[in-house]
C-alpha cells in the first residue's frame, strides 16, 4: 500500500534522504496510521551549555541539524494532516522539554495528549545535578480520541527498560518498545511515518511487523 501522491520521488520502506517537511507534503492526507517524531532539540543544548559541542562525546550530537520550536511546530502540523482519524503520534522528548511543557506546540491541531512512557535507557547521560538516564515518549491521538479498538495491547508498562543494542546514531531509540507500540495501534499493512528517522529504528520495527514505513532523514538517509 502506497500513501504517496502520484508525483512523489520518495519510496516506501526505504531510508529516504530528505527534509521531513518536504516528504510529508508528498503524503496523502489522512493516510498514516501512526507516526513517531524525535526532534533534534536545540533547546536542551542552549540550556545546558556544556561547552563540549564539536568535541568528544558532544561532537556527533551537535553536528546534527538542530530544530527550533517553529520547525518542530511545523512538523507536528504536518503530521496532524497526514494522520488518520484516531491515529497516534509518539513524540520523543527530553526532561528539559517535558518540564517546560510542549502542549503549545499542538495548538490548532486535532492531536490530544493521552499517555506517556518513560524509557529507562540503562545508562547514565548528561546532567549538572542528577544525571539523565531516561527519555520520555508522549503519546497523542488525533480526534476522535478512542481507546477501544485503537489500542490493542494493554500489557505495555509506562516505564520501559531497554538498552540500545547497537548505537548507530547519537539518539538511537529502543526498537522493541517501538515494535510493541506499532503493534498496539496498527494492523498489518498499515503505514507508519517517521519524518526525522535518525537510525531508522522505526523502519526496522515495521519490517519485523509487516507494516509499511515511510520516512526520511537529512543526515542518515540514502539517495
Amino acid at each position: 500500500m502506497s500513501v504517496m501522491k502520484g508525483s512523489s520521488k520518495y519510496f516506501m520502506n526505504a531510508k529516504n534522504n530528505a527534509d521531513g517537511l518536504t516528504l510529508m507534503s508528498c503524503i496523502e492526507d489522512s493516510s498514516i496510521s501512526a507516526a513517531f517524531f524525535d526532534p533534534q532539540y536545540r533547546g536542551i543544548l542552549d540550556k545546558l551549555k556544556y561547552c563540549n559541542e564539536g568535541k568528544s562525546r558532544g561532537k556527533a550530537r551537535s553536528s546534527l541539524p538542530q530544530m527550533d520550536e517553529d520547525t518542530i511546530i511545523s512538523f507536528i502540523r504536518g503530521i496532524n494532516l497526514v494522520l488518520k482519524g484516531s491515529g497516534h503520534l509518539f513524540l520523543w522528548v527530553d526532561k528539559f522539554h517535558l518540564c517546560q511543557g510542549v502542549l503549545d506546540w499542538f495548538l490548532d491541531t486535532e492531536l490530544h495528549l493521552v499517555d506517556m512512557i518513560v524509557w529507562d535507557k540503562g545508562k547514565i547521560g548528561m546532567g549538572y545535578r542528577t544525571r539523565r538516564r531516561s527519555e520520555y515518549l508522549i503519546i497523542f491521538q488525533k480526534s476522535p480520541v478512542k481507546a477501544k479498538g485503537f489500542w490493542k495491547d494493554h500489557t505495555i508498562p509506562d516505564v520501559w527498560e531497554e538498552k540500545v543494542a547497537e548505537k548507530t546514531h547519537p539518539h538511537s531509540k529502543p526498537v522493541e518498545l517501538q515494535k510493541r507500540l506499532i503493534a498496539a495501534v496498527t494492523d498489518e499493512g498499515d503505514a507508519v511515518l517517521d519524518p526525522a528517522a535518525g537510525s531508522f529504528s522505526v523502519l526496522t520495527a515495521c519490517r519485523e511487523l509487516g507494516r509499511e514505513f515511510i520516512g526520511c532523514d537529512l543526515v542518515y538517509g540514502e539517495d
